[in-house]
C-alpha cells in the first residue's frame, strides 16, 4: 500500500468515525420526532386539504432532512407540550418555543432560529387600542395556557387573564367579544391580517425581540450540536431565507 492510499484511507476512517461519534441520538432509529400544536398558524396547522403546514413544519422538515432523519410529527396541546418532551412522546418541539432562563433549567435548546416580539391584539372594529399592559389592567385578555405570554401577562399584575388550550379559540372569542384583548406573536398578528381577514388588528407591541429556538432534552447534547449545524446550513445554504420569505417576506432569524 503506497502512503497516498494509506492516507487516504486513515482520512476517511477518521471521518467515519467522527461522523459516528456525532451521529445524533433519537428515541426511534432513523427517525426524528417533532412535537408541535398543529393549530398554531402561520406556524404549525391543517391546510384545507389536511396536511400539516406552516413555518415550523418547514424547518423542521428541512432540520430532518440535514441530519438524514425521517421527520415524525407528533401533535399536542401547547399546555402539555414541554412535558411530553421530558416524557420521550417526541426529540424535539418545533413549535416558536421562546428561549427563557426559566426553560433552561429543565429542558435544552438550538440556538436561536427565529426571533419575534409579544404583541396586544384587539378587534379590529373596535377602539381600544392598548399600547402597553398597563392599558390592560382589569380587561379580560386571551392567552395560551403555559405559554411565555401568559406568564408575561402575569407578571404584569391586575389584567384578568383568560387561558385556552390555543390561538384559535381565544381568537374566535375576541373576534365574538367575549374578550377585551388577545396576548400572541407579532408574526401571528401579520399573518392572520394577511390571509385568515379575522376581524382583529395588531396593537402595542411589547418588549424587546424575543429568541425563540428547537426545544430538546437537556441530556441530549448530541441532538444539540447537530441541530445547531443543521440550522447553520440552513442559513448557508438560502434554504432558511427562502422558508421565511415565503411565509412571512422578511428574513425572521435576525433581531
Amino acid at each position: 500500500m503506497n502512503r497516498v492510499t494509506s492516507t487516504l484511507l486513515l482520512a476517511i476512517s477518521a471521518s467515519l468515525t467522527t461522523a459516528h461519534a456525532a451521529a445524533p441520538s433519537t428515541l426511534t432509529k432513523g427517525v426524528l420526532k417533532i412535537g408541535m400544536e398543529g393549530t398554531y398558524a402561520p406556524f404549525t396547522y391543517k391546510d384545507d386539504k389536511g396536511q400539516l403546514t406552516g413555518f415550523d413544519v418547514d424547518i423542521a422538515k428541512a432540520v430532518a432532512a440535514k441530519l438524514g432523519l425521517k421527520p415524525e410529527f407528533v401533535l399536542t396541546e401547547w399546555s402539555g407540550i414541554l412535558a411530553g418532551l421530558q416524557a420521550n412522546k417526541y426529540d424535539v418541539i418545533v413549535n416558536q418555543v421562546g428561549i427563557t432562563a426559566e426553560r433552561q433549567k429543565t429542558i435544552g435548546f438550538s440556538a436561536p432560529y427565529a426571533y419575534s416580539s409579544p404583541q396586544i391584539i384587539v378587534k379590529r372594529a373596535g377602539s381600544f387600542s392598548p399600547k402597553t399592559l398597563t392599558d390592560l389592567k382589569g380587561k379580560r385578555v386571551g392567552v395560551g395556557l403555559g405559554s411565555n405570554f401568559e406568564k408575561t401577562l402575569r407578571d404584569a399584575g391586575g389584567i384578568n387573564v383568560v387561558t385556552y388550550p390555543g390561538a384559535p379559540e381565544y381568537l374566535a372569542d375576541l373576534a365574538a367579544g367575549r374578550l377585551d384583548a388577545a396576548f400572541n406573536d407579532r408574526l401571528l398578528v401579520g399573518y392572520l391580517i394577511q390571509s385568515q381577514n379575522l376581524p382583529v388588528r395588531g396593537a402595542g407591541v411589547i418588549g424587546a425581540p424575543e429568541p425563540v429556538g428547537v426545544a430538546l432534552k437537556k441530556s441530549n447534547t448530541g441532538l444539540k450540536a447537530a441541530v445547531d449545524r443543521a440550522l447553520l446550513q440552513l442559513k448557508a445554504d438560502g434554504t432558511y431565507a427562502k422558508i421565511s420569505r415565503k411565509w412571512f417576506g422578511q428574513d425572521v432569524s435576525k433581531p
